[in-house]
């Protein structure tokens, strides 16, 4: 097999979440990387998978690039940004359901587009680039606009772009921005994976199928509807499929769940599956993620019931 290479653009955070009686614990969480850890999962050892973001220049984000290599995620070209701090969050549980604290507003994450030219030289090498509507919130300025317009003219022909939409409408100071930077991310993108009840609030789509016809019509080529319990739209042009969402007992924390299914659909994809089959691979990754306290479960535990396409 060729090696594959996946790129995903984003952020990464110290993440605090509860440990029991009162303590938390902390690791390394954020959307993106989230993906990239259940991609790295679930991809053959010779593929390259690597993150770019902006690291803070403090003790947290020397160790932060450490877990992430660790990992088996290159991120040795991403900028260190001296004079900013890593960004943090904290988890808040109510059963399984989850809410957040955050500390980002003075990260080196929120500064990777300084020197762009490290970002295009990583790009050029990729077969599939990752981003999310996270990723663009977070950039200063215009950076968000200046990322998507020269994204493409950078990749190599036959690359792909994978877009999750991932709407918090709090990064954002201008509504009307934000809906035009996350049409125009979907635009370019080859993949496009919303979650419906984000894209209703937002977009005020009735069903999943309003939501993927407004992507494929602004240019998307492939739109996976999440749509939390209910089935997954699977969407091409004028074709539609669903596939049901399995059940799973002993659900303790949905952090990370759709970053999880992103994160094996997009595995399964790039080695060729049907999108059927890789949607499939994405709901048992994101049953098993969903079982596991934190937003990353270890290597083992995601691939204990991986069930590979044909």
């Amino acid at each position: 097999m060729v090696m594959t290479s996946i790129l995903g653009i984003g952020e990464a955070m110290v993440e605090l979440s509860p440990a029991g009686q009162g303590t938390l614990t902390h690791g390394f969480a954020g959307d993106v990387f989230n993906t990239l850890w259940y991609a790295r999962a679930l991809t053959p050892t010779d593929w390259d998978v690597s993150f770019y973001s902006g690291f803070g220049g403090d003790v947290m984000g020397a160790k932060m690039r450490q877990f992430i290599a660790d990992a088996g995620i290159d991120c040795q070209n991403a900028p260190t940004i001296d004079e900013c701090p890593t960004g943090l969050y904290m988890i808040h549980l109510d059963g399984a359901e989850r809410s957040f604290s955050y500390w980002r507003d003075t990260s080196g994450a929120r500064q990777m587009m300084r020197t762009p030219n490290l970002l295009w030289q990583q790009v050029a090498n990729a077969d599939l680039v990752y981003l999310s509507g996270i990723t663009l919130a977070i950039l200063q300025g215009t950076d968000a606009e200046m990322l998507l317009d020269n994204l493409r003219s950078h990749m190599k022909p036959d690359a792909q772009i994978a877009f999750d939409p991932n709407i918090r409408p709090r990064l954002w100071q201008d509504e009307d921005r934000m809906k035009r930077v996350i049409s125009r991310a979907g635009g370019i993108a080859d993949i496009v994976l919303p979650s419906f009840d984000d894209e209703a609030a937002c977009f005020g789509d009735e069903t999943p199928d309003d939501c993927a016809d407004r992507y494929l019509r602004s240019g998307a080529k492939l739109v996976i509807v999440k749509n939390g319990e209910l089935p997954t739209l699977i969407a091409k042009g004028q074709d539609r499929e669903t596939r049901d969402v399995p059940r799973y007992t002993g659900v303790v924390d949905t952090t990370a769940a759709g970053d999880s299914f992103n994160g094996a659909f997009l595995a399964r994809h790039m080695a060729g599956a049907k999108p059927i089959d890789a949607v499939q691979a994405g709901q048992i990754c994101a049953g098993r993620v969903v079982c596991t306290k934190g937003a990353l479960a270890p290597f083992a535990t995601v691939q204990q019931e991986f069930v590979s396409p044909d």
